[in-house]
């Protein structure tokens, strides 16, 4: 948990003595870190959907769930360690992430007409890109959506969850523009959420360099989930 005073206050400075990394160059850091992750997803995802790669993988039935349950291993293990892994294991945690979800896109490239993919990922763009900027920039508190984005990420769960045993196509359009909602809140709240880190602690530490990593992963699975929501949308399957 994040105390937004620590940036509401632009007199705020450093109780160390020495010049610190200017918040635009740590922000500016973290979003590359995301923007590689997501180079690595989508390169690698192509990569196997122009090879046998994808169809060989996705023989195997249970596939999908082992790659569930590795994603969430991977994300628990991150969140919850980072304080004593070093900055090369908290790397390779976000980068084994982005190859483990190429495999997922890796179907959707090859279920998704090209156009509309390049259209959705540039909405998505468009979108994220907003939002990120609004929490970036804004003095409101952005830590009073928490509990609102906390209940409605729940709600998806529980959605998709109940849809694999119960017909819940109906509804399917109402918990994707749930789902956009969500997770552009989580946008602007995961990047004024940098600002916490950057004034709660040396953001050239160690210590600072890690959380750069945790933003860079939450941010990723910001602009993720709002490109799939989008997709279910406007999506049209090739032929």
């Amino acid at each position: 948990m994040y105390d937004p005073s620590m940036f509401s206050e632009p007199g705020y400075s450093s109780p160390q003595s020495f010049e610190r990394e200017p918040l635009s160059v740590y922000t500016a850091k973290t979003f590359g870190w995301m923007a590689l992750g997501l180079l690595t997803t989508f390169g690698l995802a192509f990569m196997m959907s122009i090879t046998p790669i994808a169809y060989a993988l996705f023989s195997v039935p249970a596939l999908p769930f082992l790659l569930l349950i590795l994603e969430v291993v991977v994300v628990i293990v991150l969140s919850a360690k980072v304080h004593k892994m070093s900055i090369g294991a908290a790397r390779g945690l976000f980068f084994l992430y982005s190859a483990l979800n190429a495999v997922t896109f890796s179907a959707i490239l090859l279920t998704y007409d090209l156009g509309t993919l390049i259209f959705v990922f540039g909405l998505t763009a468009v979108y994220f890109g907003a939002l990120a900027a609004y929490g970036y920039f804004t003095k409101r508190d952005l830590t009073r959506l928490r509990t609102f984005l906390l209940i409605g990420l729940i709600f998806l769960a529980l959605y998709w969850l109940i849809s694999l045993f119960l017909p819940m196509s109906g509804f399917d359009r109402i918990a994707c523009f749930i789902g956009l909602v969500v997770f552009m809140g989580f946008t602007a709240y995961d990047t004024q959420k940098i600002k916490a880190f950057y004034y709660s602690m040396d953001p050239e530490s160690e210590m600072g360099r890690k959380m750069s990593i945790i933003s860079a992963l939450e941010l990723y699975l910001d602009f993720i989930n709002l490109f799939l929501y989008i997709l279910r949308l406007v999506g049209i399957s090739r032929d």
